[in-house]
């Protein structure tokens, strides 16, 4: 039995929810979220709270039941408190500015690298450049915004140089062992 499916997700004040078909709508006061769901998993309302459902016991219908519930309950999360990713600039003249609605990068490239945000997705930046911070209500969309920018300068192990998440831990490495040793 799939304990995440089972779990009904109450719905707050101000959240109006709708389904049509195969997707489903949820409108709160940050703003509106649309999702398509498997034609086989049934997701309705019921006394203020959502419930879903799934038609048989087959491995599939178990997987697609947790995963409709828990994409349902990050809509409502999401249009009711929202979602924010925090990302650490390390290394010696590497910083983010803003510019406009943009972030400019200086990477220790050759050039600098301008990121520009999807329409729903916000950067602010705090600490002289070194906390690039991004606000969204799609979880899944600040989520995949946040690893293309860490992608852009992944942290390196040796000096710990690049791009990460706040609260990220990057093992460090030894360097060479002529260097260990003297």
């Amino acid at each position: 039995m799939s304990r995440v499916g089972l779990k009904p997700i109450s719905l707050p004040e101000g959240v109006a929810f709708s389904v049509s078909g195969s997707e489903v709508t949820v409108k709160g006061p940050k703003g509106q979220l649309t999702q398509r769901i498997h034609p086989d998993i049934a997701v309705k309302q019921e006394s203020g709270e959502i419930k879903v459902a799934r038609p048989t016991d087959q491995r599939g219908h178990r997987a697609l039941h947790g995963l409709t519930r828990a994409l349902v309950q990050n809509m409502v999360k999401g249009v009711t408190e929202g979602y924010e990713i925090r990302l650490e600039v390390n290394g010696t003249g590497y910083r983010a500015e803003l510019q406009g609605a943009e972030i400019k990068l200086v990477l220790g490239f050759s050039h600098d690298v301008v990121v520009v945000p999807p329409p729903s997705v916000t950067f602010q930046v705090e600490d002289r450049g070194r906390i690039i911070i991004l606000t969204s209500i799609d979880k899944a969309l600040i989520g995949q915004v946040a690893a293309d920018i860490r992608k852009l300068r992944p942290p390196e192990p040796y000096q710990g140089k690049g791009i990460r998440y706040v609260g990220e831990v990057v093992r460090q490495k030894a360097g060479k062992a002529g260097k260990v040793g003297s």
